[in-house]
């Protein structure tokens, strides 16, 4: 975990953060607008219990929860196709679907997916990123301190260990497959739970 000067206190107390080649000075920097805008969703964001234990995957209320708070700033999905074309005959083509993309910014977001979903979103920053059309993503998923919040509501099973999680998501980042690509990562936390207390909390 990363304690940086461009990400305001508050958000830093609520989440798990890591950054990867300076993606928060850059944001900060050179994408003033689209940053606030990211930071402003973060500091908004909360989740019940309800949202925790209802669905899964598609039927998950946490995506509808950030969609709702970023569709409206104009934050779309987008998919980014590359191909690679060899005597105007095209040879090989990759399309990639990125959740929510605004000015060379992708944002993912990964809440319950199997962990090789991290794989597909690395591999896109890094290609579009080579090719010019991404600058910098962000990733938001689970951080590790949900566990306990798993594990007291029983459902821990579903959060196993090959979901996307923070604990799946940082040796992929250190082992380097998002390349040169600036990743910001945040990792959702138990006080980001409006309806939830620690065991001992009155």
């Amino acid at each position: 975990m990363v304690w940086t000067q461009y990400i305001p206190v508050e958000v830093q107390e609520l989440y798990e953060v890591h950054d990867f080649h300076h993606a928060a000075a850059l944001l900060a920097v050179e994408f003033p607008k689209e940053f606030e805008e990211i930071v402003q969703a973060l500091r908004t964001f909360r989740m019940g219990t309800s949202d925790i234990l209802i669905g899964g995957g598609n039927g998950s209320n946490i995506p509808k929860i950030v969609s709702s708070i970023l569709r409206p700033l104009g934050w779309r999905e987008m998919k980014l196709k590359a191909e690679m074309v060899v005597d105007s005959q095209t040879i090989h083509s990759d399309t990639h679907k990125v959740d929510y993309f605004k000015n060379r910014v992708a944002f993912d977001l990964e809440w319950n997916s199997k962990d090789q979903t991290f794989d597909r979103d690395l591999f896109a920053f890094r290609t579009f990123h080579e090719y010019g059309r991404v600058s910098v993503g962000v990733l938001l998923t689970r951080s590790i301190k949900l566990n306990p919040v798993f594990k007291r509501l029983g459902i821990m099973a579903k959060y196993g260990a090959s979901t996307t999680w923070m604990g799946k998501l940082l040796p992929r980042l250190r082992a380097g497959r998002g390349g040169g690509c600036p990743i910001l990562v945040f990792g959702i936390t138990p006080l980001l739970i409006t309806d939830w207390k620690e065991e001992g909390q009155g």
